[in-house]
């Protein structure tokens, strides 16, 4: 069985999360502080986290940040605010979606469904990838398949699992041309279900952490009025 830990400070809302959740079969936790719920998330127990972002003793953008520093499991952030600022932070902090209250408790179910099942699909079965090369490696940036590690430059680009998600698609479709649309169905799995303004902040993301210039990429590049290739 799945767990999950919800925080949210609201406890009507997080309770009917819980039990829409838990209808579903999953096991579901609740913290209605920040502190205590980046504390819990921590300690590794939990296949998603929903967060709600204006929280007590510490808001959802750092808690975001610190579960990130330790884990790549899928964070869904909550908030009030429909300021796409917000959201454009929280998804730059490695958040991998968002929804803005009050929300529907069955997307909300489908989501998480979604991501986790993406999340499995991706990082379950390293030890079997058939006859695919294990390695990429394309002018000093080198993917390592079984392990979802990358190097630029001999140096490792941390990266969560959505941002590797990314790279790794581009990478090994070199010089083809992604729409946006193709990179949130293929990436999040997702179809209709989420904002594909989330290919954007992850992709600037990504450039950040594998360009030596992100305002000039050398491998991710921008196809003005159509979406995005790997260059090689």
């Amino acid at each position: 069985m799945k767990k999950i830990l919800i925080i949210e400070d609201e406890k009507s809302i997080a309770e009917l999360e819980r039990d829409y959740l838990e209808s579903h079969g999953f096991d579901v936790d609740i913290e209605g502080r920040g502190d205590l719920g980046l504390q819990k998330a921590s300690e590794g127990q939990y296949d998603f986290i929903i967060l709600d972002l204006m929280l007590p003793k510490m808001d959802g953008f750092e808690i975001c940040r610190q579960i990130r520093k330790t884990t790549d499991v899928p964070i869904l952030m909550v908030t009030a605010k429909k300021d796409d600022i917000d959201k454009i932070r929280g998804l730059g902090l490695g958040a991998d979606d968002y929804m803005t209250k009050p929300f529907s408790p069955n997307e909300l179910v489908a989501r998480v469904k979604a991501h986790l099942s993406r999340y499995e699909r991706l990082t379950g079965d390293r030890g079997h990838k058939g006859n695919r090369s294990e390695q990429i490696q394309i002018r000093g940036l080198a993917i390592d398949q079984l392990s979802r590690r990358v190097t630029i430059h001999d140096e490792e680009a941390m990266l969560t699992a959505k941002e590797y998600d990314l790279l790794l698609l581009f990478a090994s479709n070199p010089n083809r041309v992604f729409e946006k649309e193709e990179l949130f169905e293929r990436v999040w799995g997702l179809d209709s279900v989420g904002d594909i303004a989330t290919v954007t902040v992850h992709i600037r993301r990504l450039r950040e952490k594998i360009e030596h210039d992100p305002s000039n990429p050398q491998y991710i590049e921008t196809i003005w009025g159509v979406g995005y290739r790997f260059k090689i």
